[in-house]
Protein backbone atom coordinates (compact mmCIF):
# COMPACT_ATOMS: atom_id res chain seq x y z
CA UNK A 1 0.00 0.00 0.00
CA UNK A 2 2.79 2.28 0.82
CA UNK A 3 4.43 1.72 -2.73
CA UNK A 4 1.14 2.96 -3.87
CA UNK A 5 0.64 6.24 -1.88
CA UNK A 6 4.30 7.01 -2.90
CA UNK A 7 3.80 6.40 -6.91
CA UNK A 8 0.28 8.74 -6.38
CA UNK A 9 2.87 11.30 -4.69
CA UNK A 10 5.28 11.72 -7.15
CA UNK A 11 2.79 11.85 -10.02
CA UNK A 12 1.23 14.62 -8.37
CA UNK A 13 3.92 16.14 -8.11
CA UNK A 14 4.99 15.95 -11.36
CA UNK A 15 1.76 16.67 -12.55
CA UNK A 16 1.74 20.15 -10.72
CA UNK A 17 5.42 20.56 -11.34
CA UNK A 18 4.51 20.10 -15.18
CA UNK A 19 1.92 23.21 -15.09
CA UNK A 20 4.24 25.46 -13.35
CA UNK A 21 6.24 28.12 -15.69
CA UNK A 22 9.27 30.13 -14.92
CA UNK A 23 8.20 33.72 -14.17
CA UNK A 24 11.12 35.84 -16.08
CA UNK A 25 11.22 39.73 -15.96
CA UNK A 26 11.75 41.80 -18.83
CA UNK A 27 14.97 43.57 -19.33
CA UNK A 28 13.34 46.36 -21.26
CA UNK A 29 10.99 48.10 -19.84
CA UNK A 30 8.75 51.54 -21.31
CA UNK A 31 7.92 54.60 -18.96
CA UNK A 32 4.35 55.32 -19.02
CA UNK A 33 4.86 59.10 -18.82
CA UNK A 34 7.52 59.70 -21.56
CA UNK A 35 7.34 56.43 -24.03
CA UNK A 36 11.02 55.66 -23.67
CA UNK A 37 12.76 52.44 -23.50
CA UNK A 38 14.24 51.74 -20.10
CA UNK A 39 16.79 49.47 -19.41
CA UNK A 40 18.31 47.92 -16.57
CA UNK A 41 22.07 47.27 -15.66
CA UNK A 42 22.21 43.39 -14.98
CA UNK A 43 24.29 44.03 -12.11
CA UNK A 44 24.58 46.62 -9.34
CA UNK A 45 27.25 47.16 -6.53
CA UNK A 46 27.02 48.99 -3.68
CA UNK A 47 30.34 49.34 -2.13
CA UNK A 48 30.51 50.21 2.11
CA UNK A 49 34.23 50.02 2.10
CA UNK A 50 34.90 53.38 2.06
CA UNK A 51 32.20 54.09 4.59
CA UNK A 52 32.23 54.81 8.37
CA UNK A 53 29.73 54.95 10.44
CA UNK A 54 29.59 56.45 14.13
CA UNK A 55 26.83 56.02 16.50
CA UNK A 56 25.74 55.39 20.46
CA UNK A 57 24.50 52.50 21.72
CA UNK A 58 20.93 53.43 23.06
CA UNK A 59 19.82 51.53 25.81
CA UNK A 60 16.50 51.96 28.13
CA UNK A 61 16.62 54.17 31.32
CA UNK A 62 14.60 51.91 33.08
CA UNK A 63 12.94 48.41 33.61
CA UNK A 64 9.61 47.80 34.42
CA UNK A 65 9.09 44.68 36.32
CA UNK A 66 5.65 43.23 37.31
CA UNK A 67 5.02 40.85 39.66
CA UNK A 68 2.08 38.11 39.59
CA UNK A 69 0.59 37.00 42.08
CA UNK A 70 0.00 33.07 42.70
CA UNK A 71 -3.27 31.70 41.29
CA UNK A 72 -4.84 30.08 44.01
CA UNK A 73 -7.33 26.71 43.12
CA UNK A 74 -9.65 25.28 45.71
CA UNK A 75 -8.20 22.27 46.54
CA UNK A 76 -10.13 19.28 45.24
CA UNK A 77 -8.35 16.83 47.87
CA UNK A 78 -7.63 17.38 51.34
CA UNK A 79 -4.35 16.77 52.39
CA UNK A 80 -4.11 14.47 55.54
CA UNK A 81 -2.24 16.32 58.43
CA UNK A 82 -1.58 12.22 59.63
CA UNK A 83 -2.39 8.78 59.54
CA UNK A 84 -1.84 8.16 63.06
CA UNK A 85 -5.63 5.90 63.49
CA UNK A 86 -4.31 3.80 60.44
CA UNK A 87 -0.88 3.12 61.76
CA UNK A 88 -2.40 2.00 64.92
CA UNK A 89 -4.90 -0.21 63.21
CA UNK A 90 -2.16 -2.20 61.13
CA UNK A 91 -0.26 -2.90 63.99
CA UNK A 92 -3.23 -4.60 65.37
CA UNK A 93 -3.40 -6.71 61.84
CA UNK A 94 0.31 -7.33 62.10
CA UNK A 95 0.10 -9.14 65.58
Amino acid sequence: MSHFRLLSFALALLALGSYSQPALADEDEIDADSGRKIQYKSKTEIDFEGLDVEGEMVKPSSALVLDRKKASFNPLIKMRENFNPEMEESIDEVR
